[in-house]
């Protein structure tokens, strides 16, 4: 027994080295960082973002640790419930009127949200309790040498929504699908299912809060008669973690479904999320069916430093009748952040001509302009820089801080002639900021009418006490409900494991994708019967 307390003893000492090391390294590269971006600075007359961008905005000094337990991942744990950073990535304000007639259908600021007779909440019951007293580090310490799918948060960090209600904030957009239904001309259909691809990662700016797991077996519906859809999702795999939706066109108009399922890269200083899962939108009055799949979503400066978010990858959105494709690129930060946000890419033809240019940002505006002036407009702006470029002294060879730091957040998008604008984003309310960051179709997610307690299934995300007891303020209440509730997942998984029992999914079953074969989790039709007499009890 001695030798074994010998080696223990042994190992914790190596334990604690290694984490006052790294929170030494950590901290001195980040010092060091500071210090010649000072240096830079002060030695430098006139510095303008064409010199260097060092400045961040406001929002963005307020990212929080939640912002890669949210965006950049998206997993559980061996244990069944305890909290595990999970990806977002399906939010975003509905879109202004724009120059090509391109309307938004949601609510925006703090106008009352009425529609047909009913009224939504504008506003959540409590304002969020603030992060800054909870260190990243202390908890990041904690968990050296553990898989990173095993660190568990405080509940502190996250915002009052399952991730199943998270990614039902796609539907937002549904008015874009509706314009795509309106134009007779496939073009001009591809350019609104863009917009509608594009708009859904939008969220993933300043959304601070980390969504809750869903529990296996986890249900949400949502109708939105004003907006013309109905949804339902589920959890319907824990290890790996999925997450399977289907919504539908209340005038039988369109079919949106797919399924979320991210794999997870940890680099030291930053984490990245791959997305899994084909997103499938069809138009049954074209035939047409649509697939895609979403961007890399990449956090940086995890350990020391200000988060901060980009999304980088191609997306290609598929119209299968046609053959027709629009490549989107969405830009890597890059060198001095001069890419960060930016999307271009061009709607094709079946035999790759180019019929129309995209491009814009992803939390700003998307446009669609002629290829032709497109490329001659991109080849001017090369050439400028270029020439600003050899006119600089040289700087420093320091390529990294620039990668680590976002730049000023400025509306930055230099509109070409000729241009329409097909997408452009909304601020979210003016009370936003003490909501999680929450847009006006956020806040109205997990609304609990008395009318709904007869009608919703006993699984549903709007009856779960520790989303609710969050959402009203009690953050202790919350807490302890939240382990509860994975206690009792991971006891019904033991007994089903001694029983061999399996669990039933309700409303999904696994397939392959009716258009790109790909694996699937398609909706078995049955839920909207409402008989729910053989749900499990999971809260």
């Amino acid at each position: 027994m001695s030798v074994w307390s010998l080696k223990v003893e042994q190992e914790e000492e190596k334990n604690k080295a290694l984490t006052e090391a790294l929170q030494t390294l950590a901290t001195e590269h980040y010092e060091l960082k500071q210090s010649l971006s000072r240096s830079r600075r002060s030695s430098t007359s006139v510095l303008t973002e064409d010199d260097f961008c060092d400045a961040v905005s406001e929002s963005e000094s307020e990212l929080s640790v939640s912002d890669f337990l949210s965006v950049a991942s998206y997993s559980w744990e061996e244990d069944e419930g305890r909290d595990a950073p999970l990806q977002n990535s399906l939010h975003q304000p509905s879109a202004h009127k724009g120059a090509a007639g391109m309307s938004g259908e949601g609510n925006d600021g703090n106008k009352a949200a009425q529609h047909n007779g009913v009224k939504h909440r504008t506003f959540l019951p409590a304002p969020m309790y603030s992060r800054n007293d909870v260190s990243v580090w202390s908890i990041l310490k904690k968990c050296i040498g553990m898989e990173l799918s095993k660190i568990a948060m405080p509940v502190i960090f996250n915002e009052p929504l399952s991730f199943l209600q998270r990614i039902t904030e796609y539907m937002e957009h549904t008015y874009l699908i509706h314009q795509a239904n309106a134009a007779t001309d496939s073009i001009e259909r591809m350019k609104c299912v863009a917009a509608f691809a594009v708009s859904a990662v939008a969220s993933q700016w300043e959304r601070t809060g980390k969504p809750f797991n869903p529990l296996l077996g986890e249900t949400y519906e949502l109708i939105r008669e004003d907006l013309g859809f109905r949804w339902v999702s589920e959890q319907v795999s824990h290890h790996p973690p999925i997450s399977a939706f289907h919504a539908e066109g209340l005038r039988e108009d369109f079919v949106f479904h797919g399924s979320i399922y991210p794999k997870l890269k940890f680099w030291g200083k930053s984490i990245e999320a791959e997305p899994k899962g084909t997103i499938t939108l069809e138009l049954p009055k074209y035939n047409e069916s649509y697939t895609w799949t979403n961007p890399t979503c990449c956090v940086h400066n995890i350990i020391v430093g200000q988060l901060w978010i980009e999304q980088y990858g191609n997306v290609e959105v598929i119209n299968h009748k046609t053959g027709e494709r629009c490549n989107m690129t969405f830009k890597p930060c890059g060198l001095f952040g001069k890419e960060l946000h930016k999307v271009e890419g061009y709607i094709q033809d079946k035999s790759k001509k180019k019929l129309c240019a995209i491009y814009g940002k992803w939390t700003e505006c998307l446009y669609t302009v002629d290829p032709a002036n497109f490329d001659a407009h991109k080849k001017t702006d090369k050439k400028t820089a270029e020439e600003k470029k050899s006119n600089k002294e040289p700087q420093s060879n320091v390529d990294e801080e620039s990668e680590e730091k976002p730049p000023p957040d400025a509306e930055t998008v230099q509109v070409i002639p000729g241009s329409e604008l097909i997408w452009k984003i909304a601020p979210r309310p003016e009370n936003s900021a003490k909501f999680y960051a929450f847009s006006t179709f956020a806040m109205q997610l997990n609304e609990l009418d008395k009318s709904m307690k007869g009608v919703l299934p006993p699984t549903d995300s709007r009856l779960r006490p520790d989303i609710r007891a969050m959402e009203n303020g009690e953050i202790d209440l919350a807490s302890t409900e939240k382990k509860r509730l994975e206690e009792k997942q991971r006891t019904a998984r033991k007994n089903r494991s001694k029983s061999t029992e399996e669990w039933k999914i309700r409303w999904f079953q696994q397939g392959s994708n009716p258009h790109n074969k790909a694996q699937d989790w398609l909706c078995t039709k049955g839920y909207w019967d409402r008989n729910y007499t053989h749900l499990p009890d999971i809260y």
